[in-house]
């Protein structure tokens, strides 16, 4: 039997005395005991786990638990068998956690109303769940969070559960607690579970402005668009009173299409340098130059004596106006060592938007020549002559900015990441996996890097078991995290498991609407012949990002 990968040195020793052909003392100990040393299996179960092997990094943490009676060690165990999908094993150690712990307290309650629920125990997941809403307090996030881990695995469970706290006023008078199972079941799609939620809290909270905020998010969701806009219209003079529901507003009015009109609103009450940049980008989004203008032209009577940040400002708005003689000029006038190198990076942005791009890559040269700016501007010199380089189509001449990036800054992982997704543009995997564990070795724990060579290697290659611990290492760290529950998701359908894939590709899709998750989600949907619904996620993605690369990729493969 091979050695154990990650056996620590007592463990080898062991496994050495064991090995055939050799005598074995008369006083050998049974194997039944054998007394694990804690700390060796705790290292052994850190290794793995930094290795991404979470089934065995469970396992070894769970053996130091019992050997040590700790329950500390015990909760590990469980929890990353949990993240690990070994539903058995996050018993066994939430067994032992208990016994360790019987007191265990909330966070203890909420791991057995998650285990209740992905086991499909619909008696259980009411019993602990009603125990977390009836200790008052924030037990309720702890059964959301509960319902929330579950969604991918028991969906229908899920939905019935809230139901269920709906049906029988479980939850608290607080309206947090209202707006995050509504919001929940939103998420799920769940229509008129959602109104109900929805008409419980106007009861209970009439005049709320977050409830009509909620309900208009609600109505736009619902492709009620005319509905949601009139609830918006009757909070105006409110969010005229208050900063956070300004913004709140604006951006429901950004989510239906009307930048202007958002920006209009962000336009009301006091103004500082964060408002006055958002309505930029907002009435740029709209392409209102007319507004632009105008938000122009109020910050230069405004500009008797302009600080730095409102010089940049005032610069990037010359610079959309395309009235780039006014931009390089406020570019040039910023004061200051810590926003200079900013303005200079902008200067020459305008100097390659104008035509003059000769000019703006010998401005970028002295950029990163000069030793007067800080190390990230001239850094982030390359970094933008990359970008322009990329913009005409020189292929050659983005390579070579980051070539001259890293001779210059050694190791650098924002160039290194940068030129590694340049690599896998071109389909050259081998030199974007290069830059990618460079940046590893410098940094083991980037969840970007760790889970972008992951995804990576799931997707462009067959190494879907190296691919599958990267993912699990970012998932580690990162257990909430849209992206990495895509990828995760990814990897397992390309493993061949595409039922075990949409639990996590629904689960991702719930958590944030993109593209790409909408991509996999309708690819794997397809493939286990739900068309109907995988065509649906297409066009999600479609209107989300019509170029983008997972979609056209996934109607491709499946010729929808």
């Amino acid at each position: 039997m091979p050695i154990p990968r990650h056996a620590g040195p007592r463990l080898l020793l062991l496994a050495a005395l064991l090995a055939p052909g050799l005598a074995l003392a008369a006083s050998k100990p049974s194997p039944a005991k054998v007394v694990v040393d804690p700390m060796e299996a705790s290292l052994a179960g850190e290794f793995a786990l930094q290795a991404g092997q979470l089934p065995e990094a469970a396992r070894q943490y769970l053996l130091a638990a019992r050997s040590a009676s700790d329950p500390v060690l015990a909760e590990r165990a469980t929890r990353i068998a949990l993240l690990a999908d070994e539903d058995a094993l996050a018993r066994d150690a939430y067994a032992t956690w208990r016994s360790l712990a019987p007191e265990g307290g909330e966070a203890q309650r909420m791991v057995a109303a998650g285990l209740a629920l992905r086991a499909g125990d619909k008696r259980a997941s009411r019993r602990e769940l009603r125990t977390l809403l009836a200790e008052g307090g924030k037990g309720w996030r702890s059964a959301l969070a509960a319902l929330f881990g579950a969604v991918g695995k028991q969906q229908k469970l899920v939905v019935a559960m809230i139901d269920g706290v709906v049906d029988d006023n479980l939850l608290p008078d607080d309206l947090q607690a209202w707006l995050g199972f509504g919001g929940l079941a939103q998420r799920l799609e769940q229509p008129a579970l959602v109104d109900r939620i929805v008409g419980e809290i106007v009861r209970r909270y009439p005049g709320e402005p977050r409830v009509a905020l909620l309900r208009a998010q609600l109505l736009r969701e619902g492709g009620k668009l005319g509905e949601a806009r009139t609830l918006l219209a009757g909070l105006e003079d409110a969010a005229k009173l208050s900063p956070q529901l300004r913004w709140s507003v604006a951006g429901e009015y950004d989510a239906l299409g009307d930048s202007a009109k958002a920006a209009q609103v962000l336009g009301w009450g006091p103004q500082d340098d964060a408002s006055h940049a958002q309505r930029a980008m907002l009435l740029d989004k709209a392409k209102d130059k007319a507004g632009l203008a105008a938000l122009y032209e109020e910050l230069k009577r405004e500009a008797t004596h302009p600080n730095p940040m409102r010089r940049l400002l005032l610069g990037q708005l010359a610079e959309l106006l395309e009235r780039y003689e006014d931009a390089r000029g406020w570019y040039a006038n910023v004061p200051g060592e810590g926003v200079q190198g900013i303005a200079r990076l902008r200067g020459a942005n305008v100097l390659h938007a104008m035509g003059r791009k000769p000019a703006a890559f010998d401005e970028l040269h002295a950029i990163q020549a000069d030793q007067t700016l800080d190390e990230e501007a001239r850094r982030d010199g390359y970094l933008l002559e990359a970008e322009l380089r990329l913009k005409d189509k020189d292929e050659a001449g983005e390579l070579d900015a980051y070539a001259r990036g890293l001779a210059a800054f050694a190791d650098d992982e924002a160039l290194l990441y940068s030129r590694a997704l340049l690599w896998e543009r071109r389909d050259e995997i081998a030199k974007a996996e290069a830059d990618f564990r460079r940046i590893l070795v410098i940094s083991p724990d980037d969840v970007n890097t760790l889970n972008a060579l992951g995804y990576t290697l799931a997707d462009r290659t067959t190494r879907y078991r190296e691919a599958l611990e990267l993912i699990d290492r970012a998932r580690v760290a990162a257990p909430g995290n849209a992206a990495i529950i895509d990828s995760y998701g990814w990897v397992l359908f390309r493993l061949g498991k595409p039922r075990q894939a949409l639990d996590h590709l629904r689960h991702a899709y719930a958590l944030q609407k993109d593209a790409d998750i909408g991509s996999h989600l309708g690819h794997v949907l397809w493939v286990l012949g739900e068309r109907d619904e995988a065509r649906k996620y297409f066009e999600e993605a479609r209107k989300l990002d019509p170029e983008n690369r997972s979609l056209q990729r996934a109607l491709q493969a499946t010729g929808a």
